[in-house]
Parts: structure tokens; sequence; C-alpha cells
């Protein structure tokens, strides 16, 4: 067994498992990030991107001095620079041990989720708690959607060769409601919609298209699948400047939205229907 596959089946996912409602850093399964860079040979010390992965949760509670409970929202940002990924499941039983610890105030609990996703990352993590009135409301994608274009499918493993770009040069926002993953260990889907906006070479939309539905039978974490689709089209395409933005279907109470871009900035957390 690799040292990858070995880090993947000694995570929380696939196993059972008791929840603890009292809480408990220790809950936390951090996973390296360069599993993944040394595989598509990038430097970690060069990143070829900027980003972050902005992680919503709905499912937050804790008690207050008097023992009666809280409810929040919480946004998470993770640098994408950070030195690990933490593992979702392992995620959702951390935030669920809050659910029976009392706390002075939000702002020792916001601390602590501060301290302790900070370390499990490798590096500052923001953290914001939201009263379930002042939620987000639902946004939707900038530019063309491509999911109405007739095309044929062959592949449903990445093929990066779907990508081509012509001469002519846009500046434009594409996007679609058709990606598809699943999660390397349990095999469960993972679902999601992508936008992917440049500056460069006119990208082949019906190939676009192609390439990110051939994701639909590929196993990988989304944070993985996100970083291999701006390299493909990084490499392929050329473009001069790139982004790349999932927001994957909520599972568990979280739902995780990884951007990738050449340009360094901060992604708006933009939640769409689905979600």
């Amino acid at each position: 067994m690799s040292h990858e596959d070995q880090v993947l089946y000694q995570s929380p996912l696939g196993q059972g498992t008791a929840y603890v409602n009292t809480y408990d850093a220790g809950q936390l399964y951090p996973i390296a990030r360069n599993l993944n860079w040394q595989k598509r040979g990038i430097d970690q010390t060069s990143l070829p991107f900027a980003g972050e992965d902005i992680w919503n949760a709905y499912e937050v509670s804790w008690l207050n001095g008097r023992g009666k409970p809280l409810v929040r929202l919480a946004e998470f940002r993770i640098p994408a620079s950070s030195s690990h990924i933490i593992e979702s499941k392992s995620f959702k039983l951390y935030l669920n041990s809050f659910n029976l610890s009392r706390f002075d105030s939000e702002a020792e609990v916001a601390a602590l989720m501060v301290r302790d996703l900070s370390a499990a990352a490798g590096a500052a993590v923001g953290v914001r708690l939201i009263e379930p009135d002042a939620a987000a409301p639902i946004g939707a994608f900038e530019g063309r959607c491509i999911d109405e274009l007739d095309v044929e499918i062959e592949h449903y493993q990445p093929a990066p060769e779907l990508l081509c770009a012509g001469e002519n040069a846009v500046t434009e926002s594409l996007y679609s409601h058709l990606l598809k993953s699943n999660c390397p260990v349990t095999g469960q889907p993972d679902w999601a919609s992508i936008q992917v906006s440049y500056t460069g070479p006119q990208i082949d939309r019906e190939g676009l298209l192609r390439y990110l539905v051939s994701y639909r039978e590929h196993g990988d974490f989304h944070e993985q699948c996100v970083e291999n689709i701006f390299m493909d089209i990084w490499q392929q395409c050329r473009p001069e400047s790139l982004s790349v933005y999932a927001r994957y279907v909520r599972r568990g109470g979280l739902d995780i939205n990884p951007y990738r871009s050449s340009q360094p900035g901060e992604a708006p957390n933009l939640r769409l229907d689905r979600q």
C-alpha cells in the first residue's frame, strides 16, 4: 500500500465512528497537500496558483454558560498554500464535539476554532460565525453556462487532452453544473458547479465541457480536483490569467468550495441554489 493510501485509509472516512459531543480538537485529521502536488510536479515552495478553500458549516452549536444551546452558521477560509487539507468527516466530528460543551462567549468558541484549525492546516485559518437570520442570500455564477452544448461524451476519467484553445484572445467566464467526482475512500459522489474565468486564447467550449465531465468517475478530494483542473487548463490552454472556482453540494452539514487563481485575491463566498 502506498503512503498516500495509508494516509487515506487511516482517516475517519469509511469507518465506524463514535460521535463525541464534548469539545475535542483531536477529532481533526489533516492530510498533506503535497501528496497531490508531488504527482503534478508542483514545487510547494513556489506554487503556480493562489487561492483558498471556503468551507461553510450549517450545523454549528454549543452551550452558553447557563447550558442554553446557541446555533450558528460558520464560514472557514483555509489558504491554498497551507501544508494540509482537513478531511471533511473529521471536520464534522470536530464541530459536533462542541454540541454539549459550555463556553462563556461566542468569541471564545471562534478563538478555539481559529487555533485548532490553523494548527491542523498549517496556516492561519479565517473563522466567521454567523447568526442564522444573517446568512448570505442565494447567488449565481456570472458568465456563460456551457451545459446545453450538444456533445458526445466518451471519457469518465480526467482527460486533459480534450482541452484546447484557438488564436483569438478573449476575457470570459464559463461555468457548468455537471462536475461530479467521487470520494477517494468511500466512493460516494461529490456534486459541484464550477466556474472557469480567464483571459487568453479562447478555450474550446465543447472540449472544456467534455473535460469537466471526464471527472465523473474520478476519486479525489474536492481541493485536489480543482487544483488539477486549474493546472490542466493552465498547461493545455496557456491563458494569461485563470481562476477556477468550484461550489460543491453540501454533505454532512458542510460544503467545500475550492478557489484557485493565477492572481492573488479573495473569492466571494457565493452560495448557489443547489447548495
